[in-house]
């Protein structure tokens, strides 16, 4: 069982409740992925966005930085927009990252819930779903290393001995971030890949029938069964109350900004707390959390599960301070509930 950290360089106020520019931001994602790594935390996630209100949108750069800075954490992204990248050039940039770092690099390739990176670097939005399914099945055939021999519609044809550096042994470990989409889940078996589960709200046990499905797919497919990780938001705090208070002003901040985008009603106190109780917040002491993640690993046969610690506009001194309980006191928690 693995335990992972993921952010998205969500842009946090000082102590004065003015936003801090983005280049601060970044310097702080730094120091909270080291500190992860000093506490025992198996995985640092960074999330590609291009928005003034995330502040991450070169994930690499960022995990080389932390690479040098770290022995153990391993190193990847949440997500990476695949469709809006070139499959090449995202091999290189982490088999590189895999060499500076000891083969820490891994990588969860989707489609990103924002669209902003399709107009960005010049995609046409409503080959959404070609584009995804072509690049995956160029990264799939670079990634398992020596000869590619590959033609699609969205890119010119490649036909190469080899692409380098080479990732080593067994390529980048690479997993498909599935949102809600049957054809996603059916996807990541077919290229035999692991399926991280990006579960933002209900009860987790909702997503029960996408985890049969990839079994139930995979023994279709004679196809061996890959991990399985969900991502979730949340955040740890002493008492319960104060997790609660600390979670909220900085989720609702977030939440509202993109209800205004998307035709969203603002979040209430009480609907907020009702996903801490009974949906897909991870809000409280360590204790209660370490509970939640329990019952959430048992109920879906979860071998990772990643908490989105970074809540909207939370200040860096409570995000650091979360970090520190999740390794110290919730992953043994956890492991010790599993036994």
């Amino acid at each position: 069982m693995e335990f992972g950290l993921d952010t998205f360089g969500d842009v946090t106020r000082d102590a004065q409740g003015t936003l801090l520019p983005q280049d601060q931001v970044l310097r702080h994602v730094i120091d909270e992925a080291v500190l992860a790594d000093q506490v025992g935390v198996d995985a640092i996630n960074l999330g590609e966005h291009h928005r003034d209100d995330f502040a991450i949108s070169a994930p690499e750069i960022l995990l080389a930085n932390i690479a040098a800075r770290t022995s153990r954490i391993r190193l990847g992204t949440a997500v990476t927009v695949l469709s809006t990248d070139d499959p090449i050039r995202l091999y290189q940039r982490f088999s590189t990252l895999n060499a500076i770092s000891g083969g820490r690099g891994e990588i969860i390739l989707g489609r990103g819930s924002f669209v902003e990176s399709y107009p960005l670097f010049g995609h046409d939005l409503s080959e959404y779903e070609m584009l995804f399914e072509e690049k995956l099945a160029l990264f799939v055939a670079v990634n398992k290393g020596g000869a590619v021999s590959w033609q699609g519609r969205h890119r010119a044809p490649v036909a190469v001995p080899a692409v380098y550096p080479p990732a080593g042994p067994g390529g980048i470990h690479t997993w498909v971030g599935v949102g809600g989409s049957p054809e996603s889940v059916v996807r990541a078996v077919r290229h035999d890949l692991p399926m991280m589960l990006a579960i933002i709200g209900g009860d987790p046990r909702r997503f029960l029938p996408f985890v049969r499905l990839y079994h139930d797919a995979a023994a279709k497919m004679g196809k061996a069964v890959q991990p399985l990780g969900v991502h979730s938001p949340g955040l740890i705090a002493a008492t319960d109350a104060e997790a609660r208070e600390a979670a909220f002003t900085g989720y609702k901040a977030l939440h509202d900004r993109i209800g205004r985008e998307r035709g969203w009603p603002p979040i209430t106190r009480d609907a907020f707390l009702a996903e801490v109780e009974g949906g897909s917040q991870y809000v409280g002491s360590p204790e209660t959390v370490a509970r939640k993640i329990a019952d959430t690993i048992r109920d879906l046969g979860l071998q990772r599960f990643s908490l989105k610690y970074s809540a909207g506009t939370t200040a860096h001194e409570t995000l650091m301070r979360s970090v520190e309980l999740y390794g110290t006191r919730v992953i043994p928690l956890v492991r010790e509930m599993l036994g």
